[in-house]
């Protein structure tokens, strides 16, 4: 996110600061916290009790993590209902405060601020990301300079909102982007040659490791730089709105721990995030009724075969993308249709003329707004509308429920971030930032302040 610089006293709705770096406005704040962290004497591996974030476990993943390690966080992050909601969230207590009374997890002795490496195996060398852990203040203007750039749904939040009201801890941080001037960048490489707290590798080959930051220079210097700074939600929003609706409802306390929420910042600057898509799957839409309902629109959307394979269908979606088009793979039948469109007219009377054009022509909008909401009459619930990651699943997922799988191609960073900064939110699950922080790392109990 760019930076938020002096600027004058005319420009509504920008933060304004003095010269020297002197602030007379809120930017970033980020606490040391006393991180709550698993004993690793007391586990099989510090991999075999970590976890994916929670939204992105699936019900297969869910089982072999809960099978791994007695304790792995997925039991915290994803409780079983005994057999209702509240009571899984009791149980996720019961147990958060049971593996501390037996050291399975323990505090650090001291606040600190965590830097935490992600090191990355992949086709093009491998991934290195370094950021920064503690715990964001979330009221009053620190509202404004987290930006949202997708919508919420209640369901979520609340089942997030339930969970943390229970435990009284934030069990994973979500992941904010920002650019700072690179003083905190320089405490986080300096710190990281230095031996680490921990080291696990998890069965996705990725090297996870963890410092802390104590010294009160080293966290002066990070305060410094983050208080001019914006950041942009890169994965989390329902976690967001989780810590906004627990501070509204604690604000009556002075210096409340539900004042702040756990995050990982990572300055974009010097380590850029990846952008994927997230695909949609309609369970109770089979294929056929799905192409069906396209044929009387006409010229509005056309529908082509480009292949047999998965690989050659999302190389016809990323060719039509290169070409300015609004396009989608539709699978799970055994067959690949790429469907492109709609036409003009067709977006103006579905999406709002006074959002911008760039919100107006993307491919989750046209999603939402035209094909689920107009032409195949989907509801945006869990039982019609499955959220999936990756490409292969989605289609798995659709082929095994009889519905269709709808692939999309990623959005550019550059226009989540100009839509952001103009305070449009882009339908929910329009993209997957990452890598993804590993949840079971170290922990944020609202009870040790």
């Amino acid at each position: 996110m760019p930076r938020v610089s002096a600027v004058s006293a005319d420009d509504a709705g920008e933060s304004r600061y003095g010269d020297a770096g002197r602030v007379a406005a809120a930017g970033l704040s980020l606490a040391p916290f006393r991180g709550l962290r698993y004993d690793p004497g007391r586990v099989s591996s510090l991999a075999a009790v970590t976890s994916p974030p929670y939204d992105v476990v699936d019900a297969d993943g869910r089982v072999r993590l809960e099978t791994g390690d007695p304790h792995n966080v997925v039991r915290l992050i994803l409780p079983r209902p005994e057999p209702t909601a509240e009571s899984g969230y009791r149980r996720a207590a019961a147990l958060l405060a049971a593996w501390q009374r037996s050291g399975v997890l323990a505090a650090d002795p001291a606040p600190a601020l965590y830097v935490y490496e992600q090191r990355s195996p992949d086709e093009d060398g491998g991934t290195l990301q370094r950021g920064l852990i503690g715990a964001l203040a979330v009221s009053g203007p620190q509202a404004g300079v987290v930006l949202p750039h997708e919508d919420v749904m209640p369901r979520p939040v609340a089942d997030r909102v339930g969970l943390m009201r229970t435990t009284k801890a934030n069990l994973e941080p979500i992941l904010l982007t920002y650019r700072g001037d690179g003083s905190a960048a320089a405490v986080i490489e300096r710190t990281a040659e230095q031996p680490p707290l921990l080291t696990t590798t998890t069965s996705d080959g990725t090297t996870h490791r963890l410092w802390s930051v104590t010294a009160q220079r080293d966290l002066a210097t990070v305060s410094k730089d983050l208080a001019t700074c914006r950041a942009l939600i890169a994965d989390g929003h329902h976690r967001w709105a989780m810590y906004l609706r627990l501070q509204r409802e604690h604000r009556y306390l002075a210096h409340s721990p539900w004042d702040r929420g756990l995050v990982l910042l990572v300055d974009t600057a010097r380590y850029p995030l990846r952008v994927r898509a997230i695909h949609r799957v309609l369970h109770q839409l089979p294929p056929e009724q799905a192409l069906a309902a396209l044929t009387p629109l006409g010229d509005a959307w056309t529908v082509t075969e480009p292949g047999r394979t998965q690989e050659a269908a999302m190389n016809a979606l990323q060719a039509a993308k290169a070409a300015g088009l609004n396009a989608f793979v539709l699978a799970g039948d055994g067959r690949f249709r790429l469907l492109t469109g709609p036409d003009k007219a067709t977006v103006d009377a579905a999406v709002p003329a006074d959002r911008p054009e760039e919100y107006r022509r993307l491919d989750a909008t046209v999603l939402h707004a035209i094909l689920l909401d107009r032409v195949w009459n989907v509801p945006d619930a869990p039982e019609h509308i499955g959220y999936v990651h990756d490409t292969a699943a989605a289609v798995r997922e659709a082929r095994s429920s009889g519905g269709t799988a709808v692939l999309l191609h990623p959005v550019a960073e550059g226009v989540v971030r100009r839509l952001a900064e103009q305070g449009v939110t882009m339908p929910r699950k329009s993209t997957s930032f990452g890598p993804k922080p590993a949840t079971g790392l170290v922990l944020r109990s609202l009870l040790l302040g």
